[in-house]
């Protein structure tokens, strides 16, 4: 994200080292922190020393909003040291086409003479961008068309990056009335992006789908067995650059019986590629797995154990997985590694349902991390 320019911060007698500046925050539109380099090390020092009284940073560091006849409002936000920087990081994202102004008061310095210090002062203008909504939703998973009741989550992927913040105002899920369904969603503080921010990760309330817990008691299930049901993500959120959506997405869906059963490798089959050729090997999942954890927890190793390189793809609305190989296939044993930490779509692992925590009592569990699955190309 580019960072915004501020004006040239007057700098009063003495105080010709103090500089202001604007720092963007990496992957979230108009976050900015306000950054104040060269104040001495040992000022810095008191600044941080449990004698320093809190209520004094306002006086020190502040930040105004200025709009033509209106009162400048202070911003909220956090004071802190970092190295040799005092930063002050707004509470909330800074508008586009608001003015801030940010004040420093050297006088209110530990030690400082207020005769003598002086106030250093930088305005920033917010420029206001014109949108381009380009941003879409490029695909929703489980892609299936019929979930598991006790469905966990869904992964929305964006064809570029997003904002961070409230995204549960522009999620939905609505019932067979497009009425909007009672807090469906796990709504987590620190919202589940991938390190690009083109995934996001959305539970369904795991209360609103294990047996015998509260809300699920209270409430009801999130999803229902025989009814339809639309997940929509509305145009209104916003992508990295601050531009709304292209247009909204829904993916519609029919709800069926929950799913209880653990994955089991042992129902597995697989289709072999001849040898000399990159055709894929082919591995029917035996029901749809959790994509981005299919893609991730299983593996190809040649007989001495070497991993094949390779890329895997799911089909068949994730429940074939294949693998192609970087170079052609050769004769001889290969084996299937699984992590046992794979899930299905309701969360169920191999050897361990979802729920067992809750109520089962499941007496065996199992120990290995990984299952094997020999197989041989000729």
């Amino acid at each position: 994200m580019p960072a915004f320019g501020a004006e040239a911060p007057n700098q009063p007698p003495g105080f010709s080292a103090v500089f202001l500046r604007w720092a963007p925050v990496p992957w979230e539109t108009n976050r900015l922190v306000l950054e104040v380099s060269g104040i001495a090390k040992d000022t810095l020092a008191a600044l941080q020393s449990t004698n320093w009284p809190a209520a004094n940073w306002p006086a020190l560091l502040s930040v105004f909003v200025e709009q033509p006849g209106v009162e400048p409002v202070p911003m909220l936000g956090e004071h802190r040291i970092e190295g040799a920087l005092l930063r002050f990081a707004p509470a909330f994202p800074l508008e586009p086409g608001l003015r801030y102004r940010a004040v420093f008061d050297a006088g209110q310095l530990p030690g400082a003479d207020s005769a003598v210090a002086g106030k250093v002062t930088s305005i920033l203008q917010v420029p206001v961008r014109p949108e381009r909504a380009t941003t879409t939703v490029t695909q929703v998973y489980p892609s299936a068309d019929v979930l598991p009741e006790n469905l966990l989550k869904f992964y929305v992927h964006f064809s570029a990056p997003m904002s961070r913040g409230d995204i549960y105002e522009h999620i939905r899920l609505l019932n067979e009335a497009n009425l909007p369904v009672e807090l469906p969603f796990l709504e987590l503080a620190e919202e589940l992006w991938s390190h690009d921010m083109l995934r996001l990760t959305l539970f369904i309330d795991p209360g609103r789908i294990k047996r015998e817990v509260k809300p699920l008691e209270e409430i009801g299930p999130a999803l229902v067995a025989g009814r339809r049901f639309t997940l929509a993500i509305g145009s209104g959120w916003k992508d990295a650059n601050g531009n709304r959506m292209k247009q909204a997405f829904f993916k519609r869906f029919t709800v069926g019986p929950p799913d209880r059963d653990p994955p089991d490798p042992r129902r597995w089959g697989y289709q072999a590629p001849p040898i000399r050729t990159r055709e894929p090997l082919a591995i029917d999942l035996a029901k749809p797995m959790d994509s981005a954890l299919a893609l991730r927890m299983i593996h190809v190793v040649d007989e001495s154990g070497r991993a094949v390189p390779g890329q895997p793809f799911l089909t068949e609305r994730e429940r074939i997985w294949k693998f192609l190989p970087q170079h052609s296939w050769k004769a001889g044993r290969y084996a299937l590694i699984v992590e046992t930490t794979i899930e299905d779509l309701a969360g169920n692992n191999i050897g361990k349902p979802f729920e067992v925590d809750v109520f089962d009592g499941v007496a065996r569990r199992l120990e290995q991390k990984t299952v094997k699955l020999p197989f041989e190309l000729k």
